[in-house]
């Protein structure tokens, strides 16, 4: 239900980002409390203000009025990604070389399972990251299909 749910909002506000030169960046549908909530998050170069996301949220509203592919009432939220935003495709990874990335695995590496630090490269589908260990910087290459979850982190 929830994998058609998101696939149904993926195809219905393609379009509409489209139109905008939007970046559709993640969907999700979950249920928090007693509470469902369908959230699109969206972005472009520059990042996206509250009335583009508004003005999405209410084109895809009626979209979703017309298609009804969720029967229970839910909460429609589209906004940014923020600047934690996920990198979720290959393409994400492959556009943000140089910058401060968070990467989960499924397994270890190195005894590790998380990483931060600086993308250095993204090549034949492995990820070269540069972090520091105290004062000394290191590097891992990251196979893709080892990354749980990746997205931008900020650095203070």
């Amino acid at each position: 239900m929830s994998s058609q749910v998101i696939q149904t909002t993926e195809e219905l506000v393609s379009p509409i980002l489209a139109d905008r030169n939007l970046e559709l960046v993640d969907v999700e549908y979950v249920k928090e409390g007693q509470n469902w909530f369908l959230r699109v998050y969206i972005d472009k170069e520059g990042g996206v203000d509250i009335t583009e996301c508004g003005e999405v949220s209410e084109q895809l509203s009626e979209k979703l009025d017309e298609v009804d592919p969720i029967k229970d009432a839910y909460f429609l939220e589209v906004s940014s990604p923020g600047v934690e935003r996920p990198l979720k495709t290959k393409e994400d990874i492959a556009s943000n070389i140089d910058s401060n990335v968070y990467i989960k695995l499924y397994e270890p590496i190195n005894g590790e399972k998380e990483y931060q630090g600086i993308l250095k490269k993204f090549t034949n589908d492995i990820v070269t990251l540069e972090y520091k260990v105290k004062t000394q910087k290191k590097q891992v290459e990251i196979p893709y299909d080892k990354i749980a979850k990746a997205r931008l982190a900020v650095s203070l």
